[in-house]
């Protein structure tokens, strides 16, 4: 199984993908986690995400692509995994779709997590984060509107969407009942 996984922030997907890929038995690649690791190890692409993340801008395409190309490697994609974080623009879906093809695989499932707004304030505020204002939080998800949402239109020929309010483990069912019902 390949699975992207796409949601507005505080969606849930960081969770619900770690605890997926666990019960499907596939590679969790979170572009998070993979920005991490090349900062701490002070990689060349990490230096550059630094930058970047310092500055307070996004990390750009060619940055993140190539992070992502060195984690979709021909054994992964045979074996299957779960995207998190990634492709968070069209632009980012073609350059995937491409990558993919050259490793004779595709996306199968693009799980949508789908949070009324709200729902996601409350819960990014009880985080407590210094930079988990109101503002902040209604920024993210107006380029979440701008930028990611359309994904949902690239990929709607695979798209299932998930209510992911509710307990984890409730969600966590109603993603896997949801992808078993695909298969």
């Amino acid at each position: 199984m390949r699975i992207l996984i796409v949601g507005p922030p505080g969606a849930g997907k960081g969770t619900q993908a770690a605890l997926l890929s666990e019960e499907l038995g596939v590679a969790h690649i979170s572009t998070g986690d993979i920005f991490r690791a090349h900062v701490e190890g002070g990689t060349e692409l990490g230096r550059q995400v630094k930058k970047y993340l310092d500055a307070g801008t996004l990390v750009p395409d060619e940055v993140t692509n190539a992070m992502v190309a060195q984690q979709l490697t021909e054994d992964v994609c045979r074996v299957g995994f779960l995207l998190d974080g990634f492709p968070r623009t069209v632009r980012q879906a073609k350059v995937l779709e491409a990558l993919l093809r050259d490793r004779d695989c595709e996306i199968d499932t693009v799980l949508a997590f789908d949070v009324p707004e709200d729902q996601v304030l409350k819960r990014l505020l009880a985080r407590g984060r210094a930079d988990d204002t109101e503002d902040v939080i209604r920024h993210r998800q107006q380029l979440y509107r701008e930028e990611t949402a359309p994904l949902l239109d690239f990929y709607a020929d695979r798209l299932i969407t998930v209510p992911a309010v509710g307990p984890v483990p409730e969600v966590t069912s109603r993603a896997l009942d949801a992808l078993r019902t695909r298969a």
